[in-house]
């Protein structure tokens, strides 16, 4: 004990650590490419030579401060350490909900790696850490906006692959309201909008049914301007229903977890369900499921149903009028499955669900989820040719993503004041959809992703637990550490 306590004080150990922690930390400032940092070697000269900051000071003390500060040492200690990792290295994500089934289920928790694709810089640095935007039970807001840094992102082992699957941030989350975080605000805004000035006009048909094609860009512009006015003034004077509208930074925005199915500069399309990159089919994942509608002669037992992976909330989607029939998504084997048991299932066929405000919200098309496009994905430093038909896809990207002020006078485009009919993409773009096809909110609903909002990739579940079988029975042990890139 003697010999460790003499050691602790040696000057050659002492300055042995100094030089191994600063060359770390040297190191570490280098690869983020910021040498602000430096301001923190003096202290960590202090802590190793010279000693005049008594930082455990507390240690002396007698009684109930040396136990509480024992305990609040520990506790900074940790939270930073758990910052700095999940800010540069790793971060948890447990799957919420059914969008990626059959391939991520519900209840399963994922280790992140920002390392994949490059960690970012934080814009919002001064923030609580493990919580991304709103501080549990006083329910204010978790960061503080200032100070705010321009988008960086530290270089990493590649960027995203067509068929990865990739964790973002929400990219329609730069607005929310406080009691609908859950939906698209500006989907919401053009559903209550279009209702209002249906109900207002006392229509049979909804009022977005009246702009069409035939009509002039601005004309056309001027019908949606008035939806989109007509819903968000309907949610700012009835916030006891709606909550506050608020703002968010690009990183404390929601994550959101989906498959990347399309690359900057990939010419995509939809068709039948089937994804289309550049006119070449890109295959199915193995457990993608689509809706489709099931007449029961009578349900699985739960035993058979487990084993065929149908949840709780498969089955939550009954048929009007009918009984034991429902909506449910499938996966090529389910379906297989129900088809060859005609004891089970009376009928069973293809059904899409009816949907609408699809992306862009402000264009006339007769776009579906299951038959979509074409368009063009943005492509860092690519010039794309704007036309009024085209510029609503591309309008968000421009004017929000990338910073620009756009307006169309006179049937002319112009750009932070300036007439052009080009625009020169400054980030990338990707695509981003679910495999539970019929029941995911991705990019055919909120558009593009920016390489900005990239947040990693998960590398292996190192957690996985049913929703619908509670405690210990509810564990799927075969799903425990494996690799994300084998789950096809």
């Amino acid at each position: 004990m003697i010999d460790k306590e003499k050691a602790k004080i040696n000057p050659r150990v002492q300055w042995g650590k100094f030089i191994a922690v600063t060359l770390c930390y040297l190191l570490f400032l280098f690869w983020v490419g910021s040498w602000w940092g430096l301001i923190v070697v003096p202290f960590i000269y202090d802590v190793y030579i010279s000693k005049k900051i008594k930082w455990q000071w507390w240690k002396d003390a007698e009684g109930p401060t040396r136990f509480i500060m024992g305990w609040v040492d520990a506790l900074v200690f940790a939270l930073v350490a758990v910052y700095f990792i999940n800010l540069f290295f790793f971060q948890n994500f447990v799957i919420p909900s059914s969008s990626l089934e059959k391939t991520m289920l519900t209840g399963d928790y994922l280790l992140v790696s920002k390392l994949s694709y490059g960690p970012r810089i934080p814009q919002t640095p001064l923030s609580m850490p493990l919580v991304q935007h709103t501080l549990p039970v006083l329910n204010c807001q978790s960061y503080i906006n200032y100070p705010h840094w321009d988008y960086r992102r530290v270089k990493g082992f590649g960027r995203p692959e067509l068929n990865d699957i990739v964790v973002f941030n929400y990219p329609s989350g730069d607005t929310v309201a406080a009691n609908a975080q859950d939906q698209d605000f500006y989907r919401l805004v053009y559903q209550i909008g279009d209702q209002l000035l249906t109900q207002q006009g006392a229509m049979s048909q909804p009022f977005s049914a009246t702009i069409n094609g035939g009509q002039t860009y601005e004309t056309q512009q001027a019908a949606f301007r008035r939806i989109y006015a007509a819903g968000r003034a309907f949610m700012e004077m009835n916030q006891g229903e709606t909550g506050r509208i608020l703002s968010r930074p690009v990183d404390r925005r929601e994550n959101y977890v989906k498959r990347c199915v399309g690359l900057p500069g990939q010419m995509l399309q939809i068709r039948q369900g089937r994804i289309y990159l550049d006119g070449k089919e890109n295959p199915l994942p193995e457990e993608v499921q689509f809706c489709y509608e099931v007449q029961f002669k009578m349900l699985p037992a739960e035993d058979e149903r487990k084993d065929l992976g149908i949840t709780n909330e498969d089955l939550s989607q009954p048929v009007p009028e009918k009984q034991l029939a429902y909506y449910m998504p499938l996966t090529k084997r389910v379906v297989d499955y129900f088809r060859q048991h005609k004891e089970l299932v009376a009928s069973i066929r293809p059904f899409e669900p009816k949907v609408d405000w699809l992306y862009p919200q402000n264009m006339v098309k007769r776009w579906t989820p299951s038959n979509y496009g074409p368009l063009w994905i943005p492509k860092k430093g690519a010039s794309l040719k704007l036309t009024l038909y085209n510029l609503p896809i591309y309008e968000r990207p421009i004017r929000v993503y990338e910073g620009n002020d756009l307006q169309v006078k006179n049937g002319k485009i112009y750009i932070n004041g300036k007439q052009t009919d080009t625009y020169r993409f400054k980030m990338d773009y990707y695509w981003m959809m679910g495999d539970n096809r019929h029941n995911s909110a991705d990019s055919r609903y909120w558009g593009f992703v920016p390489e900005d909002h990239i947040v990693g990739k998960p590398i292996f579940i190192w957690w996985s637990h049913n929703p619908d079988h509670p405690g210990f029975s509810g564990i799927r042990w075969s799903r425990l550490f494996n690799f994300v890139d084998n789950i096809k």
